[in-house]
């Protein structure tokens, strides 16, 4: 993956934009990603679908299935074939006061 040249296994920040992952994760919050982490069910993620990254929550379903979830009910849950269209897992958030830092791992 290349993302504003990091190495694959180096952590790296990204600026959430829009509003489908609120109320988690507002508009302008940053987001740390490891691009080795752990993939699992329920994770948050940054994904392509595509030729888009996306963020959000991957759902495995009871058949094995993969889906990448909005948290806003405003926009669609997508499917994906596999676990290759996930590149990184998020770890980190860093909200605009230091109470909102919140780490997911």
């Amino acid at each position: 993956m290349d993302i504003g040249g990091c190495a694959g296994s180096e952590p790296f920040a990204l600026r959430v934009l829009g509003d489908s992952m609120e109320p988690e994760f507002e508009h302008g919050c940053v987001i740390v990603i490891e691009a080795d982490g752990v993939v699992k069910d329920g994770a948050y993620v940054l994904a392509v679908v595509g030729e888009e990254y996306i963020f959000r929550q991957l759902v495995i379903d009871e058949r094995g299935r993969y889906f990448l979830k909005p948290l806003n009910p405003a926009y669609e849950t997508v499917e994906i074939p596999g676990l290759e269209a996930i590149k990184g897992v998020v770890v980190q958030k860093a909200g605009k006061r230091r109470r909102d830092r919140k780490h997911y791992v």
